[in-house]
């Protein structure tokens, strides 16, 4: 049976109706599919639909856990499932095939979550938008013409149009964060450390990346980090606990804050004028709620910083490709992936041990900085993105002579110029859609809390929520 009311709902509101039997599981997965069916053609966010597979999950018995019975989408990278067939955005891996959950996954099917497909990601996951030539276009529910973000562009396009409430995520330069802010979601990025990363590995992405989620609520981003917070077996690195429970701080006042705003960090472009504005707009709202807002400047080397970042995401991608090379049978080359991606491969060939040290050092270097800034600050505020949203075609990996330098620049220096840097300090950063821009897309304001604090920003997020409401605006094709 389709629920007509099923995309009114965030999950935590859907996880209700099941426990009051008002609705079956059954019905919410049935829900998911029908929007799916109806809306992806559109927006081609969704790669897989997993009825069937759905289905006998909940046929086997769901867990009591707080999101029992919600539809969930996971984006083909990062975390998998036992028997999930990706493509990681690449022909050069479209086939492979994962004999088991990763830790993560068993907590999200712990929490009640049912998986009901997967969602696309540009190549290897190194896009701020998700163009894949395996998947084409995924175009951003609110004007088809422009970019869902990436690389977790698939769940923030599925989420952002009612698909399904909450759909998996990882962040390792804003690809959380990047989807929240031109979808219109909460895009938490956690503390390095928080959610598991095993048994697969260890560190993502040398500590820069982590796992988590997009969402249209920030009690059920809250609610869902409880519910997968914590270290599994043999974990490299864990975050310090919290003092309660995420959710319980977002139903909590914040208290009286001193927030440092930041304009511009070291080698971004300029920050446009629509986006300064409401950056002030921001400021005078948090103003009017009590807390203490004045202008920081962040100083730190962007070129090391830069150069650094590049070595550790080539490092990273080259050996990915030459994994799922191994898994596939396939060969590196123009036939299997992307110009880019096959750039960034040979730039990766040529990176020393000795240089991959010293890259350590300088991302090392960005931690110290922006943690003295830290020591007189509860929060940092900064845009979401320094410019508008990106049109389809404009972040473009199949780019011909366009090398990791250059790409760099384009997707990170010049276009999500306030998300990288928080992955190297590792601290928890959350964009919340604040505003809509002239053009009618959303616009986002990302606020960064200190390391192990993701307390305060559900506190601070919870009370813009209640301040300025974003739960009742809807893009023109939605579920």
């Amino acid at each position: 049976m389709i629920f007509p009311e099923y995309s009114r709902h965030d999950g935590m509101g859907l996880a209700e109706l099941v426990r009051r039997r008002e609705v079956s599981p059954v019905d919410l997965v049935d829900s998911a599919i029908d929007a799916i069916e109806r809306l992806n053609p559109q927006v081609n966010c969704v790669v897989q639909q997993l009825r069937d597979s759905a289905l006998k999950e909940i046929k086997a018995g769901l867990p009591m856990g707080p999101f029992r019975g919600v539809p969930f989408l996971v984006k083909e990278f990062g975390m998998h499932f036992k028997g999930m067939v990706t493509s990681a955005g690449s022909r050069l891996a479209a086939g492979v095939r994962f004999d088991a959950d990763t830790e993560l996954m068993r907590r999200c099917k712990a929490a009640g979550l049912v998986t009901v497909g997967t969602t696309t990601t540009p190549e290897m996951a190194f896009n701020a938008n998700s163009e894949a030539l395996v998947y084409g276009p995924t175009r951003n529910p609110w004007n088809l013409g422009y970019s869902a973000g990436g690389s977790s562009g698939g769940a923030g396009a599925a989420v952002a149009s009612g698909m399904v409430p909450i759909a998996h995520a990882n962040d390792g330069g804003g690809s959380i964060r990047i989807p929240g802010a031109v979808n219109g979601l909460v895009g938490m990025k956690p503390t390095r450390g928080r959610t598991p990363t095993g048994p697969d590995a260890g560190i993502f992405l040398w500590g820069l990346a982590i796992e988590f989620a997009e969402t249209r609520s920030v009690r059920d981003s809250a609610a869902l980090l409880d519910a997968l917070a914590g270290p599994d077996d043999g974990y490299f690195y864990v975050a310090e606990p919290p003092k309660s429970s995420f959710l319980a701080a977002a139903m909590r006042d914040p208290g009286k804050l001193r927030i440092g705003v930041v304009d511009r960090l070291p080698g971004g472009r300029a920050t446009a004028k629509e986006q300064k504005d409401r950056l002030s707009d921001t400021v005078k709202l948090l103003e009017d709620l009590g807390h203490v807002c004045e202008p920081v400047r962040i100083q730190y080397d962007a070129e090391t910083f830069n150069e650094s970042s590049m070595r550790i995401w080539a490092t990273t991608l080259g050996y990915f490709m030459q994994v799922f090379a191994q898994m596939t049978g396939r060969k590196i080359g123009p036939k299997t992936v992307e110009a880019v991606t096959l750039e960034v491969y040979k730039y990766a060939k040529t990176v020393t041990g000795i240089e991959m040290e010293q890259a350590m050092g300088w991302q090392n270097a960005v931690c110290r900085a922006v943690g003295a800034v830290m020591r007189d600050y509860d929060v940092l505020l900064t845009p979401g993105l320094g410019r508008d949203v990106a049109k389809l075609g404009e972040l473009d990996q199949n780019a011909k002579g366009v090398g990791m330098r250059e790409w760099w620049q384009q997707i990170i220096q010049d276009y999500s110029s306030f998300t990288a840097p928080f992955n190297t300090t590792g601290q928890p950063a959350v964009m919340l859609p604040l505003w809509q821009a002239k053009s009618g897309l959303p616009l986002a304001m990302q606020f960064v809390g200190r390391n192990g604090d993701e307390e305060t920003l559900y506190s601070l997020a919870g009370q813009l929520e209640q301040a300025q409401p974003w739960a009742t605006r809807r893009p023109p094709h939605y579920a």
